[in-house]
């Protein structure tokens, strides 16, 4: 529950520090936005999880989202990627079966327009969306044995999309397109395949204040050449067995040094050192629990760094366990981390991120962290 409250604090400061930048020096105000989109058919599915979870499953899905398109000139990254929409959206669909459920998310999303911006019929752009869902029919043994997606009702949601819109007038677009769902619960509990959709959108976009926008040519700063070190601690829940439903405490302690190495990317590298409680269970490590072997775990890190604006980055990791243990979920030599930072004060940010190996969850990572140098 607390990690569901962190989260929805998070989309909170985000709307709210976008939406305060309602004027700059030069008196742009940024436009409001208000969209609404429907999703049709695309889930993905095969062996068990479509004989058995999605069984006679259809899919559709209905979005309401608000935004304010950056028109201010205070921020370069406005004009680097063609004036985007910051905004926050609600989620509702269905699967027209009992098993799954009927799930809903709130979630905060960035979408850049790309392409020919002038084009006076059409225009393009991608999106990236992050929140919480809730409202899943979670699997129970005895009451819900065939969903064997998700073991929790409340599951992070990962959002893309691509689509192309047509200028109806100057206040609206209608829209057509592809997006691409993730829902997971970081192993918070078992079974955690997720479930992945990949629909068709429509969709109908209203600007009040009309959608004259034209790409700003103005010349962006100088490209920083310091280098940025970064500290991070974060810490999460994971079950492990899946049938006694216990769960243990993990947390994260990161260094990396990082470089510019365009203006939207920051690359460079580090360690990762991990702590996992369940090295302590007997019923897990065995002859081993209680060593501190049995709990520590780590090795060097590529850190990849995707720049959104000022204060929002994307962040993703490869790594490589110099030391692991199986036991503890560390089911691979190489671990993955995708997620987000936000610098809620100066160099100070707080984030989520999801720890993988391969396509399997280890377990989700709430983070804070330092920069220096920024």
């Amino acid at each position: 529950m607390k990690n569901k409250y962190f989260l929805i604090a998070l989309l909170l400061i985000f709307i709210k520090k976008s939406s305060a930048q309602q004027v700059d020096s030069i008196n742009h105000k940024n436009s409001f936005i208000a969209e609404v989109e429907f999703e049709n058919g695309g889930i993905l599915a095969t062996g068990e999880l479509k004989e058995k979870t999605f069984n006679n499953a259809y899919y559709n899905g209905l979005n309401f989202k608000a935004g304010w398109r950056m028109n201010s000139t205070k921020d370069p990254y406005y004009r680097l990627y063609n004036n985007p929409i910051y905004g926050i959206g609600f989620y509702n669909s269905t699967f027209h079966n009992d098993i799954v459920g009927k799930p809903y998310a709130l979630y905060g999303f960035v979408q850049t327009p790309f392409g020919n911006i002038n084009n006076k019929k059409w225009a393009f752009d991608y999106r990236i969306g992050l929140g919480l869902s809730g409202n899943f029919k979670p699997y129970n043994e005895q009451k819900n044995p065939l969903n064997l997606a998700l073991g929790s009702k409340n599951n992070v949601f990962i959002d893309f999309g691509l689509r192309s819109q047509y200028k109806i007038n100057n206040h609206f677009r209608a829209g057509v397109g592809v997006a691409y769902h993730h829902f997971s619960n970081g192993a918070l509990r078992l079974p955690n395949k997720g479930v992945n959709l990949i629909p068709v959108t429509v969709s109908l976009t209203y600007q009040p204040d009309g959608m004259k926008v034209s790409k700003d040519t103005t010349p962006l700063p100088e490209l920083p050449k310091t280098t940025l070190y970064h500290v991070n601690a974060g810490a999460g829940i994971k079950e492990i067995s899946g049938h006694d439903g216990k769960r243990f405490f993990k947390s994260t302690l990161s260094f990396y040094a990082s470089r510019y190495v365009s203006y939207k990317w920051r690359m460079g590298a580090g360690i990762d050192l991990f702590y996992s409680a369940s090295g302590n269970n007997e019923a897990i490590a065995h002859d081993k629990s209680g060593k501190l072997s049995s709990k520590l775990s780590g090795g060097p890190a590529f850190y990849l760094v995707h720049i959104l604006n000022q204060d929002l980055v994307l962040n993703g990791n490869i790594g490589y366990y110099i030391h692991n243990q199986e036991f503890n979920g560390e089911i691979r030599k190489v671990f993955l981390r995708a997620g987000f930072r936000y610098y809620v004060y100066k160099n100070l940010n707080a984030g989520v991120s999801i720890k993988a190996h391969q396509g399997q969850a280890d377990f989700i990572e709430w983070t804070l962290g330092y920069t220096f140098n920024r």
